[in-house]
């Protein structure tokens, strides 16, 4: 009985499934359905007007006979003249040819019929045709203005749609959009405005709190030292903070000169600066790869570099941890990998560690220096030099990021260097 059963489930599901997989029809889109519809309509009026015609026609049509002795035979019938012609073979020739006029009208009126159906099937298809011709001609501006709304993103929300044409149900939808940019644009600008207003006016009340902190530090005097350690700490961390905010403003805004930057040594640069740290935690940095060319800002490439070699050092395994620095060059593009050691992620996870304040699996953690902007400010960066920015959790553990950027215009010639390391 299970078994049965089991074998009906199965043809169930594969009579289920059969025809949807055997028929492929077309998407139903906007222009098949208007297309549709023209023929359609077509069809029918045209179906309507021949059956109109054939029966006025056929209405309208008789058999007209003229026998031999003069007198008209209508379309009475050649029955009503058997006393005008008392010969029986006379009777039976008019009613011959009588019956022969009525086949032959009625066989011209089928005909015709025919003729007009065929007729009126080929304008079908020719006005299946024109129908799809005019619905695309039709159609036209919403494929622009849904081209150029695809290409519309947070980097360029000052392009506008801009349809021109006659003031029609287009152009009413395309301003409309249009409008609904440049509000988005200005709420954006207005964020962003109010992030780096914020940041600014922050510094100083900061940098006058830092200073007076360090006098009372170093007081030889001083009462509740620390007390006055915590406070110099959370103020430092602040400050950070603060300076954090402000580079992400900065690198939303795009408000840089771009110049050619050498990827591998903005890499060595990084390494470099975060040689102590890694010493510190007996994290060991391997860097290998060619010089990359890319166009952009320095300064912000330096700093999501720096950014990710933090991260990578900080978020490593407690002792023996190891990070590898990689730069590569595509036909249009240069990349840059940053993996390291450390504990098992989730993807879920790792998905969002580019928000803002997201630290591993939670959202505030007071072990480590960072403000938990690092990867946001590494995302803003990528995205401000027109890049990607891919965040993969590693099979062995810990975590691998890998920055696309364009590559720099062909005049500067990138050079192969031997595989470099360096163990920190």
């Amino acid at each position: 009985m299970d078994r049965a059963s089991g074998l009906r489930m199965r043809r169930v599901s594969l009579a289920r499934l059969g025809p949807r997989r055997m028929l492929h029809l077309p998407s139903r889109t906007v222009r098949l359905r208007l297309t549709l519809l023209y023929s359609g309509l077509f069809l029918v009026s045209g179906v309507a007007l021949l059956a109109t015609t054939y029966l006025l026609f056929r209405s309208s049509t008789g058999v007209d006979l003229i026998v031999p002795t003069g007198i008209p035979h209508g379309s009475t019938g050649p029955g009503a003249h058997n006393g005008a012609l008392p010969n029986p073979e006379a009777v039976r020739q008019v009613r011959q040819m009588y019956a022969a006029a009525v086949a032959r009208n009625t066989h011209g009126l089928h005909y015709g019929l025919i003729q007009s159906g065929i007729a009126l099937a080929i304008m079908t298809a020719v006005s299946i045709g024109l129908g799809w011709l005019v619905a695309g001609r039709v159609l036209r501006p919403l494929r622009t203005m849904m081209a150029t709304t695809r290409q519309i993103s947070e980097r360029n929300l000052n392009e506008r749609l801009a349809l021109s044409g006659p003031r029609d149900e287009l152009t009413d939808l395309a301003d409309t959009v249009d409008g609904l940019l440049a509000r988005l644009e200005a709420h954006v600008a207005e964020q962003q405005r109010f992030a780096a207003n914020a940041s600014h006016e922050l510094r100083t009340p900061l940098a006058l709190t830092q200073t007076l902190l360090d006098v009372a530090r170093k007081d030889p005097n001083r009462v509740n030292g620390e007390l006055v350690d915590r406070l110099h700490a959370v103020n430092t961390r602040a400050i950070d903070l603060t300076e954090a905010l402000l580079l992400l403003s900065r690198a939303d805004q795009r408000s840089f000169i771009r110049e050619h930057v050498d990827l591998s040594l903005v890499a060595e640069e990084a390494t470099e600066t975060l040689h102590s740290l890694a010493e510190k935690r007996g994290v060991s940095i391997e860097t290998s790869g060619n010089r990359i060319q890319t166009s952009g800002s320095h300064a912000l490439l330096l700093q999501m570099t720096t950014n990710l070699v933090h991260n990578a050092i900080v978020h490593n395994l407690p002792e023996r941890g190891t990070v590898w620095i990689t730069t590569s060059a595509h036909r249009e593009s240069v990349v840059l990998t940053v993996e390291n050691t450390g504990e098992q992620l989730a993807p879920q996870m790792v998905s969002t560690l580019a928000e803002p304040f997201q630290r591993g699996s939670k959202r505030i953690r007071t072990d480590h220096a960072g403000v938990g902007l690092g990867l946001a400010i590494v995302k803003s960066i990528t995205q401000a030099h027109d890049g990607t920015l891919t965040l993969a959790p590693r099979a062995a553990g810990g975590l691998c990021v890998t920055v696309q950027l364009p590559a720099a215009p062909p005049h500067t010639e990138t050079q192969a260097l031997p595989p470099r390391t360096a163990r920190l």
